[in-house]
């Protein structure tokens, strides 16, 4: 192994120190020395702290090693120290300020960096927790559907009715070990429960102590009510009501009789309790049993097939004195078909309308029903023959029933409503005339109807409802596809009623029945 010499070693460092900073390659042909040797003795120099480039390039083509290095060396030179210093390397002293504030910055980074970094990992942290525990909800949520779903497929008894309900000792096994069941599979007792249509507080009392507690009601001693009657006094009674002076008499003669004698045996509700618990209180005589009387419904279909009419006040002149308005509806199509004012009340009256109004509409020989209250223009006898005789069939609300006639009342609401309604009263007959002739005409031809679609009854009536609604239908599904984010559901229904009813609330306790 060849040795060379401490000046050799320091001639060659010399060289690759600034300003010279030969190539290690370059420097070897020109001494003879192998690069390995060259590299060996500049890495040592480095290690000793020595600025010790040797690889060819200028200043700014150095490692950032080589450059730190500097900064270090110059670190406590002064101003003059550093010019000196520079010069001596080859430098400027722009450069070596340049280098110290990159290397300043870039101390600054790596804590910026450090403190991003580390907020990173915080929101990493916290963004992989929230998913954790939306991963657990859901699993959770997924396991008490699950859950709940074989419970709904198991569970066949019947738990659920009303408050009290006795329930067998085998529907509450089974509905135990169900709940017990879903609730270890991860479904919430409450709802296990619920599905069951049981309370949690019932299960609770059905698992009193871990064990499934039974209904102890069938097999309970109850104890003796202190103001029941013994089977002597129910015996007496029963003797006394059959006896030959009370047999045909009810308890509410019987009890009063004896208690002018000075007898008291019990009330008259405990006479009767009595008799019907021994199959003895029955109906008797010729009386009927009272029947509830159900509301006449006649169904339309079309106009002209059912009318209602009634008679309203119209204020007078003066303070008591009205006119009378004879109005006719059909149900159907809420066209007023006929009206008059009079000074009275009368079936006459009535006769004359019903006739215009049948002659008008041409209804001739098509069936018509004609509903009305009880009053007695609606029963007198030249108004049922003038019906008999247009074979037009008669309807009346049942007595004491206000809202049989709804349709003749909710027009007549719709009338005395209108802002040009003179609530202070019409002067003459002729001028009331006059102001329902306009209503009449507004209220057929351009009142916007609520029941019918908002159309008008004429259009209803005559057949012109059905385009009308179809094209209002098409503008809707317009405005939809136009803008679907702004509809939440389907578009609004204008689907007119095929069928109207006189009486819509016993027709659908009817269909519900049926």
């Amino acid at each position: 192994m060849k040795h060379y010499s401490a000046q050799s070693k320091e001639s060659a460092l010399q060289k690759m120190m600034p300003p010279n900073n030969i190539a290690i390659a370059q420097l070897s042909i020109e001494m003879g020395i192998g690069e390995s040797t060259l590299y060996n003795w500049r890495k040592q120099a480095i290690d000793k702290g020595h600025l010790v480039p040797g690889d060819g390039k200028n200043a700014e083509q150095w490692s950032s090693a080589n450059k730190f290095s500097v900064v270090l060396e110059t670190a406590s030179l002064n101003q003059a120290e550093l010019a000196e210093y520079c010069r001596g390397k080859g430098l400027y002293v722009e450069q070596v300020s340049a280098w110290r504030n990159a290397c300043i910055d870039a101390n600054a980074n790596v804590k910026e960096q450090e403190k991003a970094f580390s907020t990173e990992t915080k929101k990493d942290k916290k963004q992989i927790n929230q998913l954790e525990k939306e991963l657990r909800r859901k699993d959770k949520a997924l396991a008490e559907t699950a859950a709940l779903l074989v419970l709904r497929k198991k569970a066949k008894c019947d738990l659920g009715g009303s408050r009290g309900r006795m329930i067998l000792d085998s529907a509450r096994i089974q509905a135990v070990k169900l709940v017990n069941e879903a609730v270890s599979s991860g479904a919430p007792k409450f709802k296990a429960c619920r599905e069951l249509g049981i309370s949690v507080r019932t299960y609770q009392r059905w698992t009193v102590d871990g064990n499934i507690k039974t209904d102890g009601r069938p097999i309970s001693q109850r104890p003796e009510p202190k103001n029941k009657l013994s089977k002597a006094e129910r015996d007496n009674i029963l003797a006394i009501v059959n006896s030959d002076d009370f047999k045909s008499l009810p308890p509410s003669q019987i009890v009063p009789t004896l208690a002018d004698e000075g007898i008291y045996l019990a009330s008259e509700s405990t006479y009767y309790r009595v008799l019907h618990e021994e199959k003895q209180q029955n109906a008797r005589g010729r009386s009927q049993i009272k029947e509830r009387k159900v509301p006449t419904t006649h169904c339309a279909t079309g106009p002209n097939q059912v009318w209602c009419w009634d008679i309203t006040w119209l204020p007078g002149p003066a303070k008591g004195l009205h006119f009378y308005l004879y109005l006719i509806l059909d149900i159907f199509s809420r066209k007023i078909v006929g009206w008059e004012i009079h000074d009275d009340e009368s079936a006459e009256n009535a006769s004359i309308l019903i006739k215009k109004a049948h002659l008008k509409e041409g209804v001739k020989d098509n069936p018509l029903v004609l509903h009305s209250d009880n009053g007695s223009p609606m029963k007198g006898s030249s108004m049922l023959e003038t019906l008999y005789s247009l074979g037009v069939v008669s309807s009346f609300n049942r007595p004491r029933v206000s809202n049989d006639n709804a349709y003749a009342e909710s027009i007549f609401k719709t009338c005395k409503y209108r802002p040009d309604y003179p609530y202070k009263g019409f002067s003459t007959i002729d001028e009331a005339r006059s102001w329902v002739l306009k209503f009449s005409h507004w209220y057929n031809f351009n009142h916007k109807h609520s029941g019918i679609k908002y159309v008008s009854p004429h259009q209803r009536h005559s057949g012109l409802a059905g385009d009308i609604l179809a094209n209002r239908k098409e503008v809707y599904q317009g405005a939809k596809d136009a803008h679907p984010e702004r509809w939440s559901g389907n578009i609004r229904n204008w689907d007119l009623p095929k069928e109207v009813y006189l009486n819509p609330e016993q027709n659908s306790v009817k269909a519900e029945s049926a």
